[in-house]
């Protein structure tokens, strides 16, 4: 029986393909797969650690020195300046009534 060359190189050559195609695939697909999966996670985790962490710290401290800190400052200055001066005369004016 005499040899098919033809049938060789087409078979040598479907194999070759597959297999080159096949590892070559694989390899991009993972190295792709695990690049991109690094970069975006970095990118993200960058993103929120930078920006959105420095946003919202911002954006505390604001809020906080803004509305916060003033509404406790009034509140407490209110306080003091209504019930605790209100009782220290109240209690000095029933002193000197009571007592001289």
């Amino acid at each position: 029986m005499p040899i098919n060359k033809k049938y060789i190189h087409t078979c040598i050559h479907t194999y070759i393909h597959t297999y080159i195609h096949t590892h070559i695939h694989a390899y991009i697909h993972t190295y792709i797969h695990a690049y991109i999966h690094t970069c975006i996670h970095t990118y993200i985790h960058t993103y929120i650690h930078t920006y959105i962490h420095t946003y919202i710290h911002t954006y505390i401290h604001t809020y906080t020195h803004t509305y916060i800190h003033p509404y406790i400052h009034t509140y407490i200055h209110t306080y003091i300046h209504t019930y605790i001066h209100t009782y220290i005369h109240t209690y000095i004016h029933t002193y000197i009534h009571t007592y001289t």
